[in-house]
């Protein structure tokens, strides 16, 4: 980020929804640096990410509220006066998405709508960041993948999540509330979820290769993924938040190269120095709303921005390792 844009957040009132989460609380740490006014509101569901500890040594220079963004009378009071909206609230587990789909309903399509008619109702000048999901595009038809895709999701989170985006983009074409979408690939890094499996893989390979246990990779391994560090994540954010010619469009956020899993889970073995791993057979649960290979294009965002990612794959892995060794505790749940 520019030091012009470092400064554009100087003093600004910023909320981010989901802000006790992975990528919401690292974007936290970033503006609590360029000393925004910074409130975080999380509703601390179990086993949906939120964790006191993420905030560890800036709880003195945020506000936190731990509400739920479905309270829509709690989202009317907290959105006036704010001047930017990271919106990363939502449920994005997929196979709960199939497990329970009027939750994952409820989330990442009626609370996504309450909020953008809390923003209309009360204020209407506020810019709004939301976090969507290269999930929409569901089993790709070309790669690399770009924002002129077809969206057509594989399961029922990639349906909210697209209805939630594109309330977003309604919003910003009809009222006037400036907002954006972020499509995010595999983000990864400090702060992630790892005391289960069902919110993407990667946070759980990295535990299992701390703990010294087996990582189970479905299939033989072929399948292609790009991948984001958490750091690269949250500085999309804060760049589309500064920029105007952001608003209204939807863009590709991912990694510079894919790479596949059986390379990936090679890597991590050998910056870990522990774990092991073996080939199963898919789960068919997964196996059915599995999208095979997918590497996107962010071309677009990088235009519009000057975004591009600064952390490779190796460097990422290594600080993320080192950061659930030295805290490892304040992530699993004890036995």
């Amino acid at each position: 980020m520019t030091a012009a844009s470092g400064e554009f957040y100087r003093g600004r009132r910023v909320m981010i929804t989901g802000g006790l989460g992975f990528i919401g609380s690292n974007l936290a740490q970033r503006l609590v640096d360029h000393q925004a006014d910074v409130l975080i509101v999380d509703a601390m569901i179990p086993d949906y990410g939120g964790n006191l500890f993420n905030i560890e040594g800036i709880r003195d220079r945020v506000r936190v509220n731990v509400s739920d963004i479905r309270t829509t009378t709690v989202i009317d009071t907290l959105i006036r006066d704010q001047e930017i909206i990271f919106n990363l609230a939502g449920q994005v587990s997929h196979i709960d998405s199939m497990r329970d789909p009027f939750t994952d309903l409820e989330i990442n399509c009626r609370a996504q709508l309450s909020i953008l008619e809390a923003c209309r109702q009360h204020n209407p000048r506020v810019k709004v960041v939301f976090a969507g999901t290269r999930q929409v595009y569901g089993r790709p038809e070309r790669l690399p993948v770009d924002e002129r895709h077809l969206v057509h999701p594989a399961d029922v989170n990639g349906v909210n999540k697209a209805a939630g985006e594109y309330y977003h983009l309604l919003y910003n074409n009809v009222f006037g509330i400036r907002a954006c979408s972020l499509r995010l690939t595999n983000v990864y890094g400090p702060r992630q979820l790892i005391k289960h499996n069902r919110q993407g893989f990667i946070g759980w390979f990295i535990r299992m290769a701390i703990e010294d246990n087996e990582i189970q990779i479905f299939g033989d391994g072929s399948q292609m993924r790009d991948f984001v560090y958490v750091d690269d994540a949250a500085e999309a954010f804060l760049r589309a938040g500064a920029t105007d010619g952001c608003d209204g469009e939807v863009f590709n956020v991912g990694g510079t190269e894919p790479i596949s899993h059986r390379d990936l889970v090679e890597l991590l073995l050998d910056v870990a120095g522990t774990g092991r791993v073996r080939y199963v057979p898919w789960p068919d649960e997964k196996k059915r709303i599995d999208i095979g290979s997918f590497y996107s294009d962010s071309t677009k965002f990088r235009t519009a921005t000057g975004w591009c990612p600064a952390v490779g794959l190796r460097e990422g892995l290594a600080r993320t390792v080192a950061f659930y060794r030295a805290h490892l505790r304040q992530y699993v749940e004890a036995a």
